[in-house]
């Protein structure tokens, strides 16, 4: 399963974290983990590329999958591409829920 985190702070995204694999098909086949890892690399490129703020990201996908985005901007331009980010997560969660997870923590 795929357990992602949004960590908020006055209803702003400051960070997000996921972990796991969705093992919801062979790999190569998998369209939960295809669609999650688009999403999550479209929205870091799209950070490093259109906001001020470069964040930080640490991933591993040998030991489990992991990817850690931090230090994220608080901007209109980084908030939105964090909301787009967090409402498709939501969206691929509720169809397949058994295969992805997701948390809100307010910090």
């Amino acid at each position: 399963m795929i357990k992602t985190a949004f960590y908020l702070k006055d209803q702003k995204i400051t960070r997000f974290k996921m972990t796991g694999h969705a093992d919801f098909a062979t790999e190569g086949l998998d369209i939960v983990c295809a669609g999650v890892s688009a999403l999550a690399i479209n929205t870091v490129n799209s950070l490093e590329r259109f906001t001020p703020q470069v964040p930080q990201v640490q991933s591993d996908n040998v030991n489990g999958g992991y990817l850690e985005v931090t230090g994220v901007g608080m901007d209109e331009k980084s908030q939105l591409l964090l909301a787009a980010f967090q409402n498709g997560i939501i969206d691929i969660a509720e169809r397949y829920d058994q295969y992805i997870e997701v948390k809100m923590f307010e910090i």
